[in-house]
């Protein structure tokens, strides 16, 4: 089979590209390893009709993300701010203000760090080891780091964590959309030659021309567009035979954090909305909303094995949402649903973080290969933007760009 361009993987960043090279009239098809759309946007509907649940990416970040514009303004909704913060902190479920009543509170701290963030191959650890923080807040703030970019503090660059956040080109607040995120890739794939479980094993190369082995057989084409995550090629999840030693560095230097998420529904409505951290780093975030039985665990870094071993065990994974839901005292578990995404082989972890001494990895993994293999995904936005759903749709549409500047040459 022959085409114009292959796109390798149909999550946010593929299927941007993708559909940006349709329009301009090009012939453009998607192999997917995945037997459904979105790559780690995953969106779950309860069986009840209730409201749906993200297993995956969890907002729209920004008012000026492109999901905005892609959704349509009618069904996109602020996230609700009447939602209680708490905390647990010594094995106890704990409201937010404990932190010496909100003054040093997480994002706060976090605030702060980008204001002045110190100089390079500072880790964050480093940074608030010198901010003075002790006991709960000092807790509170490392996990919280954990959380959001799913490493260790110690490992995060703290300088290219501020650059990422002064590069997010996507605005403020946080969003959702009508029929969850995953609407958003279905949109993006309508009228797209996208195929579904169908890997692509191997992409041979030389100028102009490619070369890929996938599931339906040998496709040839002008280019292709990579979007799979550099852990699944340093995995040996897609063979890019003669990529050059910098990009196999680049991508050593760009794991993805470790993640693992679940719905849990309880035999039980939850009386209010919350929001809890989990300060003793054994279960990340979980979200309630108030007259509902799911409670969404997020779990990065350390929490997501624990999560992890927890999901296997659900008289264990129940001691833990008592300690955080104190309202769940008595309850029972009467559904999981999981989304492991440290341990699926297509993902390889949650996403990348800026870690200290590879500040530079993320543009060199970007680079195209002899105006003929490009890439895309949150991995090449990495330290310049924030790792959310918009950077991965932007990474694609800069590769699109990047493609049809050498395909129209």
């Amino acid at each position: 089979m022959e085409t114009d361009i292959l796109v390798i993987g149909a999550g946010a960043a593929g299927l941007a590209c993708a559909r940006r090279l349709h329009d301009a009239g090009l012939a453009v098809v998607v192999h997917e390893a995945r037997r459904r759309l979105g790559g780690r946007v995953r969106t779950h509907h309860p069986d009840d009709g209730g409201p749906p649940l993200e297993l995956g990416a969890q907002v729209v970040h920004g008012d000026r993300n492109p999901v905005h514009a892609l959704a349509g303004a009618g069904r996109i909704r602020p996230l609700p701010r009447d939602t209680a913060a708490q905390v647990v902190l010594d094995g106890e479920c704990r409201d937010m203000a404990v932190l010496s009543r909100g003054r040093r509170a997480p994002w706060l701290v976090e605030a702060q760090l980008h204001a002045a963030p110190g100089p390079a191959g500072l880790s964050v650890g480093g940074w608030l080891r010198g901010r003075g923080l002790t006991g709960p807040e000092h807790a509170a703030a490392t996990e919280w780091f954990r959380q959001n970019w799913a490493a260790e503090p110690d490992r995060l660059s703290a300088p290219a964590l501020a650059a990422a956040q002064r590069g997010d080109l996507c605005g403020s607040g946080e969003y959702t959309v009508d029929g969850g995120l995953g609407t958003v890739p279905a949109l993006l794939a309508d009228g797209l030659d996208v195929r579904l479980g169908s890997p692509v094993r191997e992409v041979r190369h030389r100028p102009g021309r490619i070369s890929a082995h996938t599931g339906e057989g040998t496709l040839t084409a002008a280019a292709a567009v990579v979007t799979v995550p550099p852990a699944v090629v340093t995995a040996g999840g897609l063979g890019l035979p003669g990529l050059p030693a910098a990009k196999h560095a680049a991508a050593a230097r760009l794991p993805l954090g470790d993640a693992c998420c679940a719905i849990v529904t309880l035999d039980r409505p939850a009386p209010a909305s919350t929001v809890t951290l989990d300060v003793d780093g054994r279960m990340g975030f979980l979200r309630v909303t108030e007259g509902r039985p799911e409670v969404v665990v997020v779990a990065k870094a350390a929490a997501a094995g624990t999560v992890r071993a927890a999901l296997a065990d659900q008289e264990t994974l129940l001691r833990m949402l008592r300690t955080a839901l104190p309202w769940a005292a008595d309850a029972r578990i009467t559904r999981v649903v999981p989304a492991d995404w440290g341990a699926d082989p297509l993902s390889g972890g949650g996403f990348c973080a800026p870690l200290v001494g590879a500040e530079a990895a993320a543009s060199a993994w970007a680079e195209p290969v002899a105006g003929t293999v490009f890439f895309a995904g949150e991995a090449t936005r990495c330290g310049s933007g924030l790792p959310w759903l918009g950077s991965a749709l932007l990474s694609g549409e800069l590769a699109a760009a990047q493609v049809l500047e050498a395909v129209r040459r």
